[in-house]
């Protein structure tokens, strides 16, 4: 059931956004922000393991 797997996954992003949001405070903005910087250093993490360097810039 694909769908089922779907929805189950779904499920999870939502409780997971409200959980962010919930250690923000509440602050939608906040918790984008957080986000964001943890997938800086992410990127930057993965391009040091990698040794590729990505040919766009960052947005953030």
């Amino acid at each position: 059931m694909p769908c089922h797997r779907a929805n189950s996954a779904l499920d999870q992003y939502e409780q997971a956004v409200d959980e962010i949001a919930a250690a923000c405070d509440g602050d939608l903005r906040g918790a984008l922000r957080a986000l964001m910087l943890l997938n800086e250093q992410l990127e930057q993490e993965l391009e040091l393991v990698s040794g590729i360097h990505p040919p766009h810039q960052r947005l953030h």
